[in-house]
């Protein structure tokens, strides 16, 4: 349940920090700069939670979205190996906030990939071998005989299993994250959007419909829900575009049903670069992600469009009522890898202001382990965060008015190239 919400910034207000967005990243950020001793002031247009941190599908995964070769290329194998070690700390981070905070959120241990095709099991088979033998990091192959163990579904070639990533309930998250920022001391708003950005020598002036914070730091952490701001920087705007994804859950299923078709609880996600996702909640339904849609509009029909991939995975759930369908817009890059920025990138005199964003779909850990990391910048230790801000992104090709289009026609034929 929710706690009662926190009201509207009014007047002017002087913080250390001024955290744009009440997601996992702003949050976290919040929460570790309180701990430190900052004032710390988070703006949400909404409320928290109201976005993709609040409205995922719930797994907390190791990784990047895209494949660490990615990584290699760009930065090499040793900072590559730095960056997979640290998706692995976000994990271990979640634990140890529930833990500390006492936040109760569903959490349910293991995850599965899995390929639908014999093609696509090889090629899984391959990144489990390889990430064994230069990352030291050791996942379970599953063959289809070894598959039943944690999935029942014939649509399937080949998994991998990983005890150490699993699910839980997003939203109650952060909540529980936001109350932990907010007891050690940070200053929460929502229903307060920033309506524009000046940059000052030694400050920043953040301006809000009823107040302004000035802030000697800021944290840019709203992703997609920032565009148009006024004084957001152009250029990391356009590295970024919004995808629309949408999930939809079943009514409660009898225990034995759910034991025939996920019997250890585990979440599961394929291979695909446009993939399916799903997982049991605590409540017994099935939560099913499955249908993007790369040109912002809506899918009309959300729940029957959604009932196809959930019966394509479980032909048994053909007639099983589906509750609730919903969706919203989570931030890409042309690589798929999460941008860091900081500003004046150059360390010249004016507030610096960061910027995370470009998650692509897999940032629920790793958002978290982000606030962190920006923390530990803003006080005077920037060595993580600047692994991260080393990768390099391009924009979208198309300009304005037809990033958009373009993208849409990139999309499909990677659609085309699963199919295949």
């Amino acid at each position: 349940m929710r706690r009662p919400a926190h009201l509207p910034l009014e007047g002017e207000v002087r913080a250390d920090v001024a955290v744009v967005g009440g997601g996992l990243a702003g949050l976290s950020a919040a929460l570790e700069l309180a701990q430190r001793g900052r004032s710390v002031v988070v703006l949400e247009g909404q409320r928290l939670g109201w976005a993709a941190s609040g409205r995922n599908g719930g797994q907390a995964l190791p990784g990047l979205a895209c494949d660490m070769a990615e990584i290699e290329a760009q930065l090499g194998l040793g900072d590559a190996r730095r960056i997979w070690a640290m998706t692995i700390e976000a994990l271990t981070l979640i634990h140890a906030r529930r833990d500390r905070h006492r936040i109760a959120c569903d959490w349910q241990s293991g995850a599965l990939t899995v390929a639908v095709n014999a093609r696509k099991a090889a090629a899984l088979q391959a990144w489990v071998n390889r990430m064994a033998e230069v990352y030291d990091d050791h996942q379970q192959w599953l063959d289809p005989t070894a598959l039943p163990l944690h999935i029942r579904s014939a649509r399937y070639a080949g998994g991998v299993y990983d005890r150490r990533s699993g699910h839980l309930h997003p939203l109650k998250y952060v909540l529980g994250l936001a109350h932990a920022a907010w007891q050690a001391g940070a200053t929460v708003h929502e229903h307060t959007a920033v309506t524009g950005i000046e940059r000052h020598r030694n400050v920043t002036l953040l301006r809000t419909a009823q107040g302004q914070v000035l802030a000697d730091q800021v944290l840019l952490a709203g992703n997609v829900h920032l565009a148009g701001l006024p004084g957001l920087p152009a250029t990391p705007a356009a590295r970024t575009m919004p995808v629309g994804t949408y999930v939809a859950v079943t009514e409660p299923l009898a225990p034995a049903q759910m034991d025939a078709l996920l019997p250890t609880r585990a979440a599961v996600c394929d291979n695909n670069f446009s993939l399916d996702h799903f997982r049991p909640t605590a409540d017994q339904r099935l939560l099913y992600g499955g249908k993007v849609s790369y040109s912002t509009v809506t899918p009309p029909n959300l729940a029957a469009r959604m009932r196809v991939h959930i019966v394509r995975t479980f032909p048994s759930l053909a007639h099983t009522p589906i509750t609730h369908a919903w969706g919203g817009f989570i931030d890409i890059t042309r690589n798929r890898a999460p941008e860091f920025v900081r500003l004046p990138a150059d360390g010249a005199a004016g507030a610096p202001i960061y910027l995370v964003q470009g998650f692509s779909g897999h940032g629920l850990a790793l958002t978290g382990l982000a606030g962190k990391l920006v923390a530990e910048a803003m006080c005077g230790d920037a060595g993580r965060f600047d692994v991260f801000s080393r990768l390099r992104h391009r924009p979208f090709p198309g300009g304005e008015r037809l990033r958009t289009p373009t993208l849409v026609l990139g999309m499909l034929w990677h659609r085309l190239r699963d199919l295949l």
